[in-house]
């Protein structure tokens, strides 16, 4: 049995006590005769106040202003003996008045439990505690005791035992597995050490190396019929620009940066409309030319390269008009995106203005969908003016490849969504490369009989 005593002082403080109450005994006994009683509890009041002395701890032992001994007590351990003798055993004190964390001490090892306990210490719960991770919840019709254990929701921890509610983590951090406590989160995007950011990347590389072929071929064979029929520097151009196709992909990978995210796009979006204006004027060049070899046609003063050129420059500068405004208005930035994924922390560019992020895809889409129809409607010119067959090729791939992208891209999430992203370049580029030049290259390897003045006019 533990009980709680205040501290006995010494001898001389408990006869000194006893002294006082006697006299206030007096008082109380005087008070009755002469006065009322509010008058003697004055004068009791006023004795008490006075009180003020030293046991033999050295403890200073008065009555404060609220009337309460200023003093603590002593948690004494009552332990029966076999002989039947009771012993008391100090083993702990309580002092309200105590500094923070002296206020209550108690010697667990040095307490004697009955032998009729179970368990000791006895538990004064009807539910066993609940650890960290977890929090209670009461049940009904039950004693408060009684409790279930149940684990801390999605984005909460408890860090101690009997937790009432589980403390939310910070925005930027996450509970652990055992959810007692918050780690930060993960922070992902699309790297060049995972296997998909490899696999990207050595595609791109494979790319841009078939691409520098080919335009080592065509530079090569300048001379030659076949380069020369299909307007060679507008090729160069095409060729050039598909090639930084391929390399801004790599833009996409790794970490976000501001400059990074500012590059990504509007380089995607000025090299996309080189490429396709390219292809545009290599369709109106081929239209024209054989309308020109027509007895009386007025198209044969505009031939040459300066119409080709002015539709490469005219679209390539609208386009960088559009950029300009992208990125004097709202350009796009790093974002710490938080709610995608579940315990991380997904770093993404944010398009910024997302009205002239569009501007700039709808005119990719309204060059490609101008060089489709116009490649489509010259597909039977005759076989030596047979580029307007291999353009419409490329650009139904190249619309099919971006129509597919759009839907794809929104089912996904996170660094996939980048990813879908890279393939969409890589791909489109790809099927413009393959089906303009491969045929081409292949004449010009393989077949150098055909790549001649008389088997180009020959088909004529």
């Amino acid at each position: 049995m533990v009980k709680c005593l205040a501290n006995p002082g010494t001898e001389e403080g408990g006869q000194e006590r006893h002294l006082q109450d006697n006299e206030g005994k007096e008082e109380r006994e005087i008070g009755t005769d002469i006065g009322p009683r509010a008058e003697v509890e004055g004068k009791l009041h006023y004795y008490l106040k006075n009180v003020h002395f030293k046991n033999n701890l050295d403890e200073e032992i008065f009555f404060n202003e609220n009337r309460d001994l200023n003093t603590g007590y002593n948690i004494i351990n009552l332990v029966y003996l076999p002989n039947g003798v009771l012993h008391r055993e100090i083993v702990g004190s309580y002092n309200p008045y105590a500094s923070q964390g002296q206020n209550f001490i108690i010697n667990e090892k040095a307490i004697v439990w009955e032998s009729t306990f179970t368990q000791t210490p006895p538990q004064a719960k009807c539910s066993e505690s609940c650890p960290p991770g977890f929090r209670k919840l009461t049940r009904q019709s039950v004693p408060i005791c009684c409790f279930d254990c149940i684990p801390c929701p999605q984005g909460e921890i408890s860090n101690q035992s009997d937790m009432d509610n589980c403390v939310k983590c910070r925005e930027d951090h996450w509970p652990n597995h055992k959810r007692d406590t918050c780690i930060p989160k993960l922070i992902i995007f699309l790297s060049y050490e995972e296997a998909l950011g490899i696999v990207l990347t050595t595609s791109c590389i494979f790319f841009s190396l078939i691409n520098a072929i080919i335009l080592g071929i065509f530079i090569h064979y300048r001379d030659t019929p076949i380069v020369r029929a299909n307007n060679r520097h507008i090729s160069y151009i095409l060729l050039i620009s598909l090639m930084i196709c391929f390399l801004c992909s790599l833009m996409f990978i790794g970490r976000p940066e501001p400059v990074t995210c500012i590059l990504r796009h509007t380089t995607f979006g000025m090299t996309f409309s080189i490429s396709l204006s390219s292809i545009l004027a290599k369709t109106i060049t081929v239209v024209m030319a054989f309308h020109a070899t027509k007895p009386g046609s007025k198209l044969r003063k505009w031939m040459g390269s300066r119409i080709s050129y002015t539709i490469i420059l005219s679209c390539s500068l609208f386009q960088f008009i559009l950029c300009l405004i992208w990125l004097f208005s709202a350009p796009p930035f790093p974002y710490y995106n938080m709610q995608s994924e579940i315990g991380a922390i997904l770093i993404e560019c944010n398009e910024g203005s997302m009205i002239a992020f569009y501007c700039v895809l709808g005119f990719l889409g309204f060059l490609a969908s101008i060089s489709f129809i116009t490649a489509f409607l010259s597909r039977n010119l005759p076989e030596s003016f047979n580029e307007a067959k291999y353009i419409t090729f490329s650009m139904l791939v190249f619309c099919s490849v971006w129509i597919t992208f759009i839907p794809t891209y929104l089912s996904t999430r996170g660094k996939y969504m980048v990813a879908v992203e890279i393939f969409a370049i890589q791909a489109s580029s790809a099927g413009l490369l393959g089906c303009i030049f491969m045929s081409k290259c292949r004449i010009i390897l393989l077949r150098p009989d055909m790549n001649s003045r008389k088997s180009i006019t020959k088909n004529n």
